[in-house]
């Protein structure tokens, strides 16, 4: 337990000083290496996260197999907690867009020009979506291009939502009318019901997928219990134990790409681009 310990200690260690490099180097080259030194940061994550399970897994079951499969996990945990972040920041966004509907047709009935009603998200809208408005208003002050800058911002946020206000405006620039704030009254109403569907969906979605969640790790955890008496751990590690892991290990890995497979609900696509 001290030899664990200490290399998990000396992994924090490392994985620290290594982030600090590669902040110091993204800030000195600049915005054109920023993106290669997060690749190269994820994959020495992902090489220490998965050394880290990899001699966790070692130590507590002694099994070599249970190593080698360990660390393949870890190797694959970084990309997917950063899908699962990347998801809770759509959801988030997605959750956005009535109120910054309401901020427009706010904007519109107290008879400002759409310009400036669109600017203003940024400045009073939703925090997620604050900055692509910032750079609408950026674009539209240096160009006096409405129509241009519209069309800058749709492909910047890159959202179905988006995409239907985004072509309300520039209809209503174009041919003109007084039934603009009805529109995005009526948009926003469908967009709060299509989030209250997919949250009881999500909801109930849940509790299935925690369910299988469960399931999955259930052997496992058995495993590592019955790795502490030394005679099941011996009888694991003979050819036979070790195909017998193996195989369990896929048929779990399997069992979970269904799961997320058919469990997942679909995403809304983009129709104008």
């Amino acid at each position: 337990m001290g030899v664990f310990i200490g290399l998990m200690f000396g992994t924090g260690l490392l994985s620290i000083w290594l982030a600090a490099t590669d902040t110091d180097t993204a800030q000195r080259r600049g915005h054109s290496q920023t993106s290669r030194s997060k690749s190269l940061a994820r994959s020495r994550t992902s090489l220490l996260t998965s050394l880290g399970c990899a001699v966790a897994a070692l130590i507590l079951t002694g099994l070599p197999v249970a190593a080698v499969m360990a660390g393949a996990l870890g190797a694959a945990l970084p990309g997917l907690l950063g899908k699962r972040q990347a998801a809770r920041a759509a959801a988030v966004r997605r959750e956005a867009w009535p109120e910054v509907i309401d901020g427009l047709v706010s904007g519109v009935r107290a008879g400002m020009a759409l310009p400036e009603a669109v600017a203003s998200v940024g400045e009073r809208g939703p925090e997620c979506l604050r900055e692509p408005f910032q750079q609408f208003a950026d674009d539209y002050r240096s160009s006096g291009r409405f129509v241009e800058s519209l069309t800058k911002l749709r492909d910047r946020l890159a959202d179905p939502v988006a995409d239907r206000i985004i072509e309300a405006l520039l209809t209503a620039r174009e041919v003109g009318g007084t039934d603009l704030g009805q529109m995005l009254r009526t948009l926003a109403d469908f967009v709060r019901q299509d989030l209250r569907l997919r949250g009881e969906a999500e909801a109930r979605r849940s509790w299935t997928v925690n369910g299988a969640r469960l399931a999955v790790a259930a052997p496992w955890l058995v495993l590592v219990l019955l790795c502490t008496r030394p005679d099941a751990a011996q009888a694991y590690q003979t050819a036979m134990g070790m195909v017998v892991l193996a195989c369990c290990a896929a048929s779990c890995a399997l069992a979970y790409y269904l799961m997320t497979k058919i469990g997942k609900l679909p995403v809304e696509g983009r129709v104008l681009l």
